[in-house]
């Protein structure tokens, strides 16, 4: 090895995280040792090989995917660039990482691209509704990055959404990467709870605290002690209740229901929904100081309309996890159907419209008429807002289904309850 060669390894090794060192043709120069370390590789292994092919297991430049790509940025304008990626770690497995590229001067003189990699997490085998957190375009790398940061607090973090957005896969996401991670992790669907059986589910209660009741019971406080409680649609806790949960998120203290002893739990609470709770703090449908006490962090999951990209990918998952005899694959007339709809329901409206024409294509391969979609993208009046393509969505499918609610709701991947809330919002009609 050469003195000037062996001058840039040594200043490369001084990095802690990984770092590799890539010229304007692609090729990697040089790797640090922590690079080689964590991705399980030796220097003769990369070294003269495009960035893309072992990085990303592509044979073209990320940016020809539609992906952000430092190099290009560096080498365009000779200025540091950060964005953030999915990598293969050294199992095969992706991983998101952020990239930070610097413009270095090689040797001879010649322009250099100089990255850094700082891994956010593996994107895990997180079995939710047999769903996983994938995918590669800019605004769900974003929201990565942002559950990531999150995990890394204590604080509790107000998941915002649409119905369908993969809330609940998020909430475990920010546990699974927290230090929480090998302590429980409880859900509460708070449209599922009756509204009388809310304090017990929560709080737990003791024997004959209440007609029928026979035993003592453990709440989800309780049972979550050293966890993380998940709370989904936290909108929909009754106002009697919100006071209680207050106490529990600012004390740690709570009883049972028909109980006289307090109890202490070390809970990190996260929480979800799709409504505006600001404007229902303004309003008084819900605890002003409750709202400001769950919402210390907060991450809006984009829509599947905002990452189409990621369509293709997430239907081949979809359709390998689904069990039959034979697996299934999309024709390249329905996959374009498929990326240029704007999914009311998100990805669970893709599960199940997959789930659906699975069951109806023959030869394993699903055509468009397979596919049962409403309106693609762009075809409705430019500037209409998402709330009132959802409400004409809801009309076709009350039409064509004729007014059969369960039906609906099985088109739009929601609940018949959560079905219910949209029709009284956009004043469709009472549920029968």
């Amino acid at each position: 090895m050469d003195a000037s060669k062996a001058f840039m390894q040594s200043l490369i090794d001084a990095h802690d995280n990984p770092f590799v060192v890539i010229d304007g043709d692609y090729r990697i120069r040089a790797a640090n040792r922590a690079y080689r370390e964590a991705y399980g590789v030796r220097e003769e292994d990369i070294v003269g090989r495009k960035c893309h092919e072992v990085s990303h297991h592509s044979v073209v430049p990320c940016h020809v995917n539609g992906e952000d790509c430092p190099h290009r940025h560096v080498f365009g304008r000779s200025e540091p660039y950060q964005t953030l990626h999915v990598h293969y770690d050294r199992d095969n497995r992706p991983e998101h990482v952020r990239l930070k590229g610097l413009p270095l001067v090689g040797p001879q003189g010649e322009a250099l691209l100089g990255e850094s990699i700082f891994p956010l997490g593996a994107a895990p085998e997180i079995d939710c509704n047999q769903m996983r957190m994938i995918g590669r375009a800019p605004a769900f790398l974003q929201t990565i990055n942002e559950l990531s940061r999150a995990a890394r607090s204590d604080a509790a973090v107000l998941l915002f959404g649409e119905s369908g957005t993969g809330k609940e896969l998020a909430a475990h996401f920010i546990h699974g990467e927290s230090a929480r991670h090998n302590r429980p992790f409880h859900t509460l669907d708070c449209t599922a709870i009756p509204e009388a059986l809310f304090e017990s589910e929560l709080f737990g209660h003791e024997r004959g605290a209440f007609t029928g009741c026979v035993g003592r019971k453990r709440g989800l406080f309780e049972l979550a002690h050293g966890g993380t409680l998940f709370l989904d649609e936290i909108g929909e806790i009754p106002l009697a209740l919100q006071a209680k949960l207050l106490r529990v998120l600012e004390a740690g203290e709570f009883r049972r229901v028909g109980g006289t002893e307090t109890l202490k739990a070390d809970v990190r609470v996260v929480s979800a929904t799709n409504r505006n709770l600001a404007q229902m703090a303004e309003t008084g449908g819900f605890r002003r100081d409750l709202y400001y006490r769950i919402s210390v962090i907060d991450i809006t999951l984009p829509p599947l309309r905002e990452r189409r990209v990621d369509i293709p990918i997430l239907a081949e998952t979809l359709l390998a996890r689904m069990r039959g005899p034979y697996p299934c694959r999309l024709s390249p007339d329905a996959l374009a159907q498929l990326v240029a709809y704007d999914y009311p329901g998100n990805i669970r409206e893709l599960r199940n419209l997959l789930t659906r024409a699975a069951a109806l294509c023959s030869g394993g391969i699903i055509q468009s008429e397979h596919l049962q979609l409403g309106a693609p993208a762009g075809s409705q009046r430019a500037g209409k807002q998402s709330g009132l393509d959802e409400k004409s969505r809801i009309e076709d499918l009350l039409a064509s289904h004729h007014g059969h609610r369960r039906r609906v709701a099985e088109a739009l991947g929601i609940s018949e309850r959560t079905l219910y809330r949209k029709l009284a919002r956009y004043g469709l009609g009472q549920p029968e």
